[in-house]
């Protein structure tokens, strides 16, 4: 039953169905009003992207295939509030910010009646055309209520009858290419042929970030590597044991002379602290303040030689700036979540239940330990991994 949504939790999938079924008889009597025309070049476009770090990194490049379709127009870009800084990097867009409880930590976000407000409010904009890059029934009927001409999105996390312009993701493709793929239907044309060609869009630093960043991790003597390690995933399903990136940590300091920079946010302390606590005496350790912005968190990743973490937003980010960056995966799908660099590498191991995907609900006999998918890939194979990646620039 509901064969069009991929949603892996059985009475998620199964409420998400039944709000489906209203959705489409509230269709038949007329609501959202449709528009079915494509608009050759629509004047203002809306843009969602409301969830967390590395899923906006994930859709820059989409992004940039909006601006590059619609030269004209005025883009107008919905984030939450922590990606504030960040998208303020993007060229060519307006950025506002929308805190969604489903995606604001610790109990934060608007609520139901707060966000029907100001999604009500964007018809004032007269949208020509909206498009949501999160597959979420939520931000699908926010969207909707735009009142956007043509509303593009995905169908998969529900509220397909509430879009103009739908489609199903390949669960089996990147984010970002399911992303280009969004928009490509937006504006009907082929992603094939843009993807080709990849439209750019990196990151681009201001330079005062990069004097900050310089001042936090200064560049090693004698040429040797700058190695970050951030062990903290924000999920502790996703985690590699703190302990083992110490043990790499210190090796690449002992056998490539590397100085080695430590990152981690203040919600990060406890992962952190495991890793200080494990670090030997006599090898020096730099930390990053766990309160910098994401601005001058990027400045930071971009003057690393080598940056190992695990499936995070700053892995993205480094990807972003065209860091080295070694991947430690668990549970979440590669060809899903992979850095978007030809630097990058990934290490995981092939067991029967990974990857699993199912960061958000982990069975339960991975909560409250390291999961065997990454209790599996040892101290060695890491470091093995860094050294060459290491030689290789």
């Amino acid at each position: 039953m509901f064969d069009h949504l991929q949603i892996p939790y059985r009475q998620e999938r199964a409420l998400v169905g039944l709000a489906d079924v209203g959705l489409s008889a509230a269709k038949r009597l007329g609501w959202p009003r449709t528009s079915t025309a494509a608009d050759a070049s629509p004047r203002r476009i809306l843009l969602l992207r409301l969830e967390r770090v590395g899923d906006l990194v994930m859709v820059l490049d989409a992004i940039a295939m909006v601006r590059a379709l619609a030269p004209d127009a005025t883009i107008d870009l919905v984030v939450g509030s922590w990606n504030r800084a960040l998208a303020g990097l993007i060229r060519g867009v307006q950025v506002e910010t929308l805190d969604v409880p489903w995606m604001a930590r610790e109990g934060a976000g608007l609520s139901w009646t707060q966000l029907v407000q100001r999604a009500r409010a964007w018809r004032r904009e007269a949208y020509d055309l909206a498009i949501n890059f999160e597959p979420d029934i939520r931000s699908n009927l926010l969207m909707a209520l735009s009142g956007a001409r043509r509303r593009a999105g995905f169908v998969s996390g529900g509220g397909g009858a509430v879009l103009t312009d739908a489609i199903a993701p390949d669960p089996h493709a990147h984010i970002a290419e399911n992303a280009k793929a969004l928009v490509a239907r937006a504006f009907e044309r082929t992603a094939a042929p843009m993807a080709q060609g990849r439209v750019s869009s990196k990151l681009q630093i201001p330079e005062d970030a990069r004097r900050r960043a310089a001042e936090l991790v200064a560049t090693p003597k004698h040429g040797s590597p700058l190695v970050g390690i951030q062990p903290a995933a924000g999920r502790r399903i996703k985690e590699w044991d703190p302990l083992r990136f110490a043990e790499v940590g210190a090796a690449l300091a002992r056998a490539r002379d590397a100085s080695v920079v430590l990152i981690g946010s203040t919600g990060d302390k406890p992962v952190v602290d495991a890793v200080r606590a494990a670090w030997p005496s006599d090898v020096p350790l730099m930390e990053v303040p766990a309160d910098i912005d994401l601005v001058l968190l990027t400045a930071v990743l971009e003057r690393l030689t080598l940056f190992i973490t695990g499936d995070t937003g700053p892995m993205h980010l480094a990807a972003a700036v065209d860091t080295p960056v070694l991947a430690i995966f668990g549970p979440s799908l590669p060809t899903r979540y992979a850095p978007l660099s030809a630097r990058s590498r990934i290490v995981r191991i092939d067991i029967a239940c990974s990857p699993c995907n199912l960061m958000r609900q982990p069975p339960s006999r991975c909560l409250g330990r390291v999961p065997d998918c990454l209790a599996g890939i040892s101290s060695d194979v890491v470091l093995r991994a860094a050294l060459e990646m290491l030689d290789a620039s």
